[in-house]
């Protein structure tokens, strides 16, 4: 009897043993189970919204002041200047001497939009075009502005290598370095017409341009509150 059930606890044992076996068989490895789905690499980080991203640089850049929108808004005054212009050289009277009086910083010249080391300084297309229109047409073209002269010959390099007419270039000496900017201006534009010109036109960016009279239009280009010099 005792052989008896020692053969079948054998019997069960191994039977066990088998069962066993086979289970780990038939179960799929590690290895043999599916690999878990690839990680999805992370969205690259957008890039930073920059006001100024078409700017070519220069203190605009520095300042926030974006290049296409500032030269949309130059290309609305100008849009208004324009056919004023045209207008008034079609009935100026004879012998009228017609000149027109700019500002260069911001005003004719893209000074603030780019380096201080790029030479000649571009100029502001539609204010270049209006002035060759206008003196192609007998207007005379000045250039009023608060630049220094020990620049001078430079500036007036600068604005002919760009394609501006110049009939005269009025820069602050020493002594007017110590005026105030619009009282400088407004006498200059005084001289221009004691010298027998009629100034139809004044176009600036900045109110101490275009304030204190002797023009008989105004037109001011954009400053934004004093960004742009």
């Amino acid at each position: 009897m005792r052989s008896t059930r020692a053969r079948v606890r054998l019997l069960a044992t191994a039977t066990g043993t088998a069962a066993a076996t086979v289970v780990l068989m038939l179960a799929p490895s590690a290895s043999a189970q599916a690999a878990p789905a690839p990680v999805p690499a992370p969205a690259p980080a957008a890039a930073p919204a920059a006001a100024t991203s078409s700017a070519p640089g220069g203190n605009a850049l520095i300042r926030g002041v974006d290049y296409g929108t500032w030269k949309r808004d130059v290309a609305a005054v100008m849009a208004e200047a324009r056919p004023y212009v045209e207008q008034r050289i079609a009935q100026a009277p004879a012998g009228e001497k017609p000149a027109i009086v700019l500002d260069i910083d911001n005003s004719s010249l893209e000074t603030d939009f780019h380096w201080f080391w790029t030479f000649p300084t571009p100029a502001i297309s539609e204010v270049r075009d209006l002035t060759r229109y206008a003196n192609d047409h007998g207007v005379a073209i000045f250039f009023v502005t608060a630049r220094p002269g020990i620049i001078q010959s430079l500036t007036e390099h600068n604005l002919k290598a760009v394609g501006y007419p110049v009939t005269g270039l009025y820069v602050r000496d020493l002594p007017a370095l110590f005026d105030e900017v619009s009282a400088y201006k407004t006498g200059k534009r005084a001289e221009i017409e004691s010298r027998g010109y009629t100034i139809i036109a004044n176009i600036g960016n900045n109110n101490s341009d275009l304030v204190g009279g002797h023009a008989e239009r105004t037109f001011k280009l954009p400053d934004y509150d004093g960004k742009l010099s």
